[in-house]
């Protein structure tokens, strides 16, 4: 996969910053080093989005949540169990306080084959934005319930780095916006999959 590279100045017209950049590069380092088993540098990079997400991001946001789940599983695949209980339960709480972070999200501007369509987009401003809150919620209930999942003890961790990357490098969107920091947030979680009531 190519590394992405942006300007400052591609990074300030999408009002992201370099934290917003440099978080996305450890958590994805982070999610490779897992899918590899390498958990020391997984730890490592996890500790990086950690630090990063503690120091630049407001304490509701989601990336926040992610990083200290991260790192709390990391900490546990690496024998460090007794402390990673706090970790998840703060990394639940940051996801459940977030709603005001996802509610000021702007919908993503998608480039559109004709007019036509970027006309109704116009038009449907409202709409289209509505539904673009439900898919964010969608993906935030997804990542509490991945982190409560995790905090139970269930699920594979070893293969999770590798689910987690997979689903990031065919989903990432190529813009730089608030869509991408919210699923970045989520599916760089190293959380398992959620059992459902049948499994």
């Amino acid at each position: 996969m190519v590394a992405e590279t942006w300007s400052a100045r591609e990074l300030l017209n999408a009002g992201w910053s370099e934290a917003d950049l440099a978080w996305e590069a450890a958590a994805e380092r982070a999610a490779a080093a897992a899918a590899q088993d390498n958990y020391v540098l997984a730890k490592d990079e996890a500790g990086r989005a950690l630090q990063l997400a503690r120091t630049d991001f407001e304490p509701i946001d989601p990336r926040l949540g992610t990083s200290l789940a991260n790192y709390g599983l990391c900490l546990s695949l690496l024998g460090h169990s007794g402390a990673v209980a706090p970790l998840f339960r703060e990394a639940l709480d940051v996801w459940r306080r977030a709603d005001p972070w996802i509610a000021r999200m702007d919908a993503p501007r998608i480039a559109r084959s004709s007019l036509f369509h970027m006309r109704m987009e116009a038009l449907h401003r409202d709409t289209y934005r509505a539904r673009w809150q439900e898919r964010w919620q969608e993906m935030a209930d997804e990542a509490k319930a991945r982190i409560l999942a995790l905090d139970a003890g269930h699920g594979a961790p070893g293969i999770t780095g590798l689910e987690s990357l997979a689903r990031w490098r065919r989903e990432r969107p190529a813009m730089l916006n608030d869509t991408r920091k919210l699923m970045a947030a989520s599916f760089l979680l190293l959380a398992p999959e959620a059992l459902t009531a049948e499994d």
